[in-house]
């Protein structure tokens, strides 16, 4: 690697998997001794919960973030040993213990819990902006701009075609007229080419590769985020005049849409230089500052009609290449996203409609397998055109299969926008990032291992 690249890899070796901790192995003792501590856990909320039905209000929503932290770190341990990310363990946690299974955790304390989303949402940005460095990104930006160009028209287009032929499988588009079903398409083309910043770097920082598809890598997805989050705008302003009939598209509407996009960046720009000046000058009680941001600026930006997402990613790109404050700023955000992150995970799970996925299962498989399709095809096809060395032509596909946080963040997005078909839309979402989390990781370190990036030992 370059100098430089070899510092984005050693700052990235700090990171984790899926935003926890990596450790050494643990012995069968201490897995067993975990084992029975989770099912101690479940035992003890099911019993509460059975001896006192008021558990409700603020005290049930504060036992309820106890215990999903606990049991989704617990789970995240021994998930470890058949090779599983945490975020799985998370939703696996939230699905046993929610309103559809056990029913420790129920539907008004989930949608209590909610507010936990714009937290993490918040942090998720502001990591994927603060690892896009330029120092990284310039001598790769041909082979970027065209791998982007092309993962997205064919991933894109693509995947709506896809969503549109499987719709009649799918019970929250029944009864939509075509141009609606368009929309929606259009919409889960877009979510579809979303990647997972947290499952490359945890790669990364597992087996510390050197070379070409480690650097590509890296660049791609975390640069893609911020075009994730400008497409899902553009995606939903083109959407909306099809799903909804009054809702027409006119060149106030592209005015508007130039207004957050530029809004969000100017912002995004602003808080960067202020939340770097802060780390500079002051340097303590990150965590509250991190909190105050997440919480309050996201329902500010909401109110002027600002993309929350936009902005975070911008200011941390900000802070990382016109600071020296970026190191500082990920690993704040990493100890306070460490505890953040499980709830989100756990909260996805609680909030699946387990009766509506018994029907879109087999639908996500299709559309899990076609994606993974579509992306080798686009990669080849874009890594071919701009000349890539041979081993990024073909693997640079590999690392581009996970998805996780941003996907089911801009997937709760999509359903708070469009509360008709958004919770069928937000379930097969977890459906599909559950998957793709889960192969998506298992591929990219199949690849690293067959480029011979990986050092020995």
């Amino acid at each position: 690697m370059t100098q430089a690249a070899n510092a984005d890899t050693d700052r990235v070796s700090t990171a984790s998997s899926d935003h926890g901790t990596h450790h050494a192995p643990r012995g069968p003792v201490v897995r067993l001794l975990q084992a029975l501590a989770l099912v101690l856990v479940f035992a003890v909320l099911y019993f509460t919960a059975k001896l006192t039905p008021a558990f409700e209000g603020s005290f049930g929503v504060i036992a309820a973030i106890g215990f999903l932290l606990l049991a989704g770190m617990l789970a995240a341990e021994l998930f470890e040993m058949v090779g599983l990310p945490h975020l799985t363990a998370y939703i696996v946690v939230g699905v046993v213990a929610g309103p559809y299974v056990l029913h420790l955790v129920d539907h008004e304390t989930v949608i209590r819990l909610q507010a936990v989303n714009t937290l993490a949402l918040a942090l998720i940005a502001l990591a994927g902006g603060a690892e896009l460095r330029i120092d990284l990104l310039r001598p790769l930006v041909g082979s970027l701009s065209i791998a982007t160009a092309i993962q997205c028209a064919i991933g894109t287009l693509g995947m709506a075609a896809l969503f549109f032929a499987c719709s009649g499988f799918l019970p929250f588009t029944q009864g939509l007229p075509f141009r609606a079903l368009c929309g929606v398409a259009l919409l889960w083309g877009v979510l579809a080419i979303v990647r997972s910043p947290s499952a490359t770097l945890g790669i990364l920082a597992q087996l510390r590769p050197e070379g070409p598809l480690a650097r590509f890598s890296l660049a791609f997805v975390m640069s893609s985020d911020i075009v994730s989050a400008i497409l899902l705008t553009l995606g939903m302003a083109v959407a909306r005049p099809l799903i909804e009939p009054g809702a027409g598209f006119s060149f106030s509407d592209v005015g508007a849409l130039g207004h957050e996009i530029l809004g969000s960046i100017t912002l995004g720009t602003t808080l960067g230089l202020l939340l770097a000046l802060y780390l500079w000058l002051v340097s303590g009680q990150l965590l509250l500052v991190l909190i105050a941001l997440g919480f309050g600026l996201t329902e500010g930006l909401r109110y002027l009609h600002f993309d929350p997402l936009l902005a975070f990613l911008i200011a941390g790109f900000v802070v990382a290449n016109l600071s020296s404050q970026g190191d500082k700023l990920l690993r704040a955000i990493e100890q306070t996203g460490s505890l953040v992150f499980v709830v989100f995970f756990a909260t996805a799970g609680a909030h699946l409609d387990l009766l509506l996925l018994q029907k879109l299962w087999p639908v996500a498989l299709v559309l899990c397998g076609t994606r993974a399709a579509i992306t080798w095809f686009a990669h080849r096809i874009g890594s071919r055109l701009a000349n890539d060395p041979p081993i990024v032509r073909r693997w640079g596909w590999a690392p581009l299969v996970s998805q996780a946080g941003l996907a089911l963040g801009m997937a709760a997005v999509i359903e708070h926008a469009f509360p008709g078909f958004g919770p069928g839309f937000r379930a097969l979402a977890i459906a599909t990032v559950a998957i793709n989390e889960m192969a998506g990781p298992v591929l990219f370190k199949l690849a690293l291992d067959r480029s011979g990036e990986v050092p020995k030992g």
